[in-house]
């Protein structure tokens, strides 16, 4: 059994970046600046804003957070995403999900310039992806592909199963892994919650991507020999036995599935610092898309 490594490969793709950055500054070209927009003080949403800041550092990138109170309304959020849209000086930025309740998700997101889109969530870039057209990937999925393609595992006529449905994730997986492409040329099926024979369609696959959103869902008696598992879910499981009262857990139960699988990621350390990788990696291209 392999582990694949997010966290390093994440540090790879980061170095990369950052020796871009440094070449773009010798040639006397602008630096790529990468905005976020926080509203509220959800205690997962900041510690994952400030981990993009930090890495915006650490490569070379701008960055500004604009962090806005839980009371903002809708109107004075439009607005600044209209002020981020207008500003040449921005790349790309982002708007971090979830907002408070008051405030319209997909307006906010049907409001971002999809040439500033680095989190790939705009209805222009779904369609470009959708169609196999150059565009900024959803940056968890993209971050997925990556991890396949560097640890260069087989895809191409593999069963693969994503377990889960949604926009950011799911979706998005099951488009991009059966398109003609390095990490694709997949069969693909998509589970949910009202698929029947579940455990029978999880123990054809050849690869799955756990992305259900329930803490250890995907269980050992679940899958094949030598399966692939990219597990994308985590969850704050209460555990006394930890200093800070509970320990992360994944969509997958790593124990009893790792000693099934070929490959499998970590929680944590897999698929989410993949994610903040390929939003620097979107936030390049912008830059690049904009300076041509």
């Amino acid at each position: 059994m392999t582990i694949l490594d997010g966290k390093k490969i994440s540090n790879d793709i980061k170095e990369e970046i950052a020796n871009d950055v440094s070449r773009m500054l010798a040639s006397g070209e602008k630096t790529p600046h990468l905005a976020a927009v926080l509203v509220g003080t959800d205690g997962a949403s900041m510690t994952y804003v400030n981990a993009k800041v930090k890495a915006c550092e650490k490569i070379g990138f701008d960055s500004t957070l604009i962090d806005l109170p839980e009371e903002t309304s809708e109107e004075v959020l439009l607005q600044k995403i209209h002020e981020l849209n207008t500003n040449d000086d921005i790349d790309g930025f982002i708007v971090q999900l979830p907002l408070p309740k008051h405030i319209d998700e997909q307006k906010v997101l049907m409001a971002i310039d999809p040439d500033k889109d680095v989190d790939g969530f705009h209805p222009v870039n779904v369609g470009k992806m959708t169609l196999d057209l150059p565009t900024f990937l959803p940056a968890t999925p993209f971050g997925i592909l990556e991890l396949l393609e560097r640890y260069n595992i087989e895809t191409s006529g593999k069963n693969v199963v994503v377990m889960g449905r949604s926009h950011i994730v799911g979706r998005p997986m099951s488009i991009l892994m059966s398109q003609k492409r390095k990490a694709g040329d997949a069969t693909v099926t998509v589970v949910h919650s009202r698929t029947k024979n579940l455990t029978e369609i999880t123990k054809s696959a050849d690869i799955i991507v756990a992305a259900i959103g329930i803490s250890e869902f995907l269980t050992g008696d679940m899958v094949k020999e030598s399966v692939v598992i990219v597990d994308v879910g985590i969850t704050r499981v209460p555990d006394e036995t930890k200093q800070r009262g509970y320990r992360l857990a994944g969509d997958v139960e790593f124990e009893s599935v790792s000693k099934k699988a070929s490959y499998i990621t970590p929680v944590p350390g897999g698929v989410g610092p993949m994610t903040i990788a390929m939003l620097l990696k979107n936030t390049l291209l912008a830059r690049e898309r904009h300076r041509k």
